[in-house]
């Protein structure tokens, strides 16, 4: 499942950049409402988990790309 480039698509260009985008509004949130601590954990460590998450995503889908065999 992972392994398809259609899905590795869905999770590097939308699923995980969007929940990385929500998650540093939630941390700003947070910091912006008092609690600071918090919300600096849920920016440096959850944004970015899901940023890096998007990179990995998108480096699988090009090497499944690569792998696939020519199709005419």
């Amino acid at each position: 499942m992972l392994r398809k480039p259609e899905t590795l698509f869905v999770l590097g260009y939308m699923l995980l950049p969007l929940l990385a985008l929500l998650s540093a509004v939630v941390g700003l949130t947070m910091i912006l409402g008092g609690n600071k601590i918090g919300g600096i954990i849920v920016l440096v460590v959850v944004t970015q988990v899901f940023a890096f998450g998007a990179f990995f995503a998108l480096r699988a889908r090009k090497n499944a790309l690569l792998e696939e065999p020519d199709r005419q």
